[in-house]
């Protein structure tokens, strides 16, 4: 019997949301909606700039996201990354085990670089752009993997941010290989569409030896396969992945699993901060996954749950928002 649902690997991040308009996007030479990759020096002045406009502080990162998520809703879960023995880094550690997600972070030394941190930048149209500067997560290699952890679980979940850096690549396609090894599915999302467009041969490496289930939206879809068709993207998408979730924001998701395909449409909803909707959307599908339940109630799960997120400020659910979500879908854990 496997010990957990899902194993992820991943970038640490360590989340500060900010509230800023498009004219300081504009000013400081950032594409809303976008993530962008900068060094420390630029992330200091960064931070500064906006030291009076921080609202929030979470653990974070894509797939550390995603974990939280699943552990909400009550899945089992272990996460492995890197972070320094520094107080971002504690504090990394620390709340990613208070919200029930077993973690064996590697700590190093400071001098070695600093924990990443991901400067979350919110508009009033509750789009979020964001600013990252990965620190030490960005030497994540093949030495962090926990084979023995990512053995007992059912599914591997990589996040798609990985394939950004050489060292970052090997650790995730070397987990893809393991977990194939280990009879343990895999799942992938593609994370944001500057991946693809900057890092495809990366995205690639991970994609060849097949992929269980894809996470994506519908920009990351269309840049993946090269058009301006859902249809042909859709298409695309089946020949890489047995299964993939398609977000379509507003509109819903579509949904693919064994042969079987599924359009679930949105919840209407006032939107005021759309940051990490899509992570929780996958952490939420594989719980529903994982627990036995049907893809439209997985689907319907990640839809209801993601939906709920972000009406509020903050990267996961708030205190029994969970729990309500499941009963009120009755797909309450068994």
């Amino acid at each position: 019997m496997k010990i957990y649902d899902v194993y992820g690997i991943g970038h640490a991040l360590v989340d500060i949301e900010c509230h800023v308009d498009d004219s300081f996007l504009k000013e400081v030479g950032l594409q809303k909606g976008s993530m962008t990759l900068v060094d420390g020096q630029r992330q200091d002045l960064l931070q500064e700039r906006l030291k009076n406009q921080m609202v929030h502080r979470s653990s974070g990162g894509s797939s550390a996201n995603t974990m939280i998520g699943l552990a909400q809703l009550g899945g089992r879960c272990f996460h492995s990354c890197k972070t320094a023995d520094d107080e971002l880094g504690r504090f990394f550690i620390a709340d990613m085990r208070a919200n029930g997600v077993e973690n064996d972070a590697s700590l190093c030394d400071p001098a070695q670089g600093v924990t990443g941190r991901c400067m979350v930048m919110i508009t009033p149209d509750a789009e979020r752009t964001m600013c990252t500067h990965l620190g030490v997560s960005e030497t994540f290699s093949v030495e962090n993997l926990s084979e023995h952890a990512l053995r007992q679980a059912k599914y591997l979940y990589v996040e798609g941010y990985l394939v950004s850096a050489e060292v970052t690549r090997r650790a995730a396609v070397e987990a893809a290989a393991m977990a194939r090894s280990h009879g343990v599915r895999t799942a992938l999302t593609f994370s944001d569409v500057s991946m693809i467009n900057y890092f495809r041969e990366g995205v690639d490496a991970i994609v060849s030896g097949g992929i269980d289930l894809l996470f994506c939206n519908e920009n990351e879809a269309l840049c993946y396969a090269g058009t301006d068709s859902l249809e042909i993207a859709t298409r695309r998408l089946r020949e890489i992945a047995r299964s993939f979730c398609l977000t379509l924001g507003a509109r819903g998701a579509r949904l693919y699993h064994q042969g079987e395909e599924l359009n679930l449409p949105g919840i209407e909803v006032k939107a005021v901060d759309t940051n990490g909707a899509g992570d929780l959307f996958a952490g939420a599908f594989l719980y529903g996954m994982t627990q036995g339940r049907s893809l439209y109630q997985a689907g319907l799960l990640a839809i209801h749950a993601s939906a709920q997120l972000v009406t509020q400020y903050g990267a996961r659910l708030k205190s029994g928002q969970a729990t309500h979500i499941k009963k009120s879908l009755g797909v309450d854990h068994e």
